[in-house]
């Protein structure tokens, strides 16, 4: 651990930064960080925390804080943004560049990997009960998600309020998921505007393990606002120009040249409106996202969607990653005048860029103008709120997936302003249901961790098959 005369003589040194670390150490660091990515966007902000802040001391905790803060307003992976940012704030935008492109690329490798496996072999029975089995265990895992969520947001009954009415909304009355959560965040605004102490929920993802937090002017950035870190219209503009043109313009070509019902195409403007209105979190985007893949666009089944779940939760990354496999199942099955092996490709790549880019924008954008709001009470106020109403989407989530794994037959139910699918109780697979129940069992009261119940269960869906009780 870096101690304080350590960083003293690195901030008085020679090396290309102030702060004494170089982009070599900084890859380094990054690349680590990646490769433990795993569980989640809560387990890997910590993971963050645990060597940026505890180990390395790049920033302290406050500042830290501040930028996840940001990062939770933003549309888009908060983990992935937060890497972003820490990185620009050491190394400007090629740091923003290193630890954001870093963060995701492993996840990029491995569901492109399995993505092919899938869809060349997924049919085969044994993967096909690998697969049952994996469902399974995301259930559990979507749960525990809820409740770990609800457990830091949900404080207080206003908060708790926001969570019931988010959740009966999306449900029962299929409102839109961006109308609930810019709701949340203006009722939230105004509410930590006027001072309600509702609206002033405490967050943050712990100090360090001796329970002593590292503070700003003990890190090796310090507290100052980096030169580069201030902003200016030009760059603004500049920024904007850049990122917008890199995101918008591969969109434009594919909507001029293919016509706007190409798969292509619209992969490229769903993933690219996703990025945008997508506020809350991983699991807050894959509920509006695996009921618009597989309800408007039938790019695959409900079944599938929790597959692709399971992939991104077993490997590093950020759990959005998850879209890539969308976008790859999605173009595989209609590939026009390509193969489906080039155009899954193709299109699981698009998904991935137009759903990235934008995160660099969003940070490159307004990083240096949040800076300067630390401890704004109305942004704050905000953030309890969205992260209150994500309770109520993951909740949704949670019971989506359930209602479409432990039966294997739903019927809608529409009229006086309802719009949900209700199971049928007779069409309950049992096993999905033991499977499910043993894993929600293992996680929530052995306290087992989510890899091994993935695989534990994976395991034993495949032992099922080959006893023939599922086939």
């Amino acid at each position: 651990m870096t101690d304080t005369s350590t960083i003293a003589r690195l901030r008085k040194g020679h090396e290309a930064s102030p702060h004494g670390v170089t982009l070599g150490e900084a890859f380094r660091v990054w690349a680590r960080v990646a490769m433990l990515s795993f569980g989640g966007p809560a387990g890997q902000i910590a993971v963050m925390h645990r060597i940026i802040v505890e180990e390395k001391r790049w920033i302290g905790e406050n500042r830290f804080l501040h930028a996840l803060n940001y990062c939770m307003l933003l549309p888009g992976p908060e983990a992935q943004q937060l890497a972003t940012y820490i990185g620009w704030l050491m190394h400007r935008t090629v740091g923003g560049l290193i630890a954001g492109v870093l963060f995701v690329l492993p996840g990029v490798v491995s569901i492109m990997a399995l993505s092919i496996v899938y869809a060349l072999f997924g049919k085969v029975g044994v993967v096909s009960a690998l697969f049952f089995g994996l469902k399974a265990a995301v259930l559990a895992v979507v749960l525990q998600a809820v409740v770990r969520i609800g457990g830091k947001a949900l404080k207080n009954r206003i908060m708790i309020g926001l969570a019931a009415a988010a959740f009966i909304a999306i449900f029962f009355f299929g409102v839109p998921f961006p109308i609930i959560v810019l709701t949340a965040g203006v009722i939230g605004f105004f509410g930590g505007r006027a001072g309600v102490p509702a609206f002033q929920v405490g967050g943050g993802h712990g100090s360090s393990k001796d329970g002593k937090q590292v503070a700003d002017a003990e890190a090796l950035l310090g507290e100052d606002l980096p030169e580069h870190a201030r902003p200016t219209v030009a760059r603004a503009l500049w920024v904007s120009a850049v990122c917008l043109a890199l995101w918008l313009v591969p969109v434009a070509l594919l909507l001029v040249t293919l016509g706007p019902d190409n798969v292509f195409s619209r992969i490229a403007t769903f993933f690219s409106t996703m990025a945008v209105v997508t506020f809350g979190g991983a699991y807050a985007v894959l509920a509006y996202v695996a009921q618009q893949a597989v309800e408007s666009y039938g790019w695959l089944n409900p079944g599938e969607m929790l597959d692709g779940l399971g992939m991104a939760e077993t490997t590093p990354g950020p759990l959005i990653m998850v879209l890539q496999f969308v976008g790859f199942m999605g173009s595989f099955r209609d590939p026009g005048v390509l193969s489906p092996f080039t155009a899954g490709v193709l299109g699981g790549l698009l998904a991935t860029w137009v759903t990235f880019v934008p995160c660099f924008l969003f940070i490159f954008l307004g990083a240096p103008f949040i800076e300067a709001l630390r401890g704004n009470q109305a942004l704050h106020g905000a953030l309890s709120a969205i992260t209150a109403a994500v309770v109520g989407v993951v909740l949704n989530l949670a019971i989506w997936f359930a209602i479409h794994t432990v039966f294997r037959e739903t019927w809608p139910v529409r009229g006086f302003g309802l719009s949900f699918d209700a199971p049928v109780l007779a069409s309950v697979d049992i096993w999905a249901l033991l499977l499910s129940a043993a894993a929600v069992i293992a996680m929530f009261r052995f306290k087992v961790g989510m890899i091994p119940t993935l695989a534990a269960c994976s395991v034993a869906g495949i032992i099922l098959y080959l006893a023939g009780a599922i086939s």
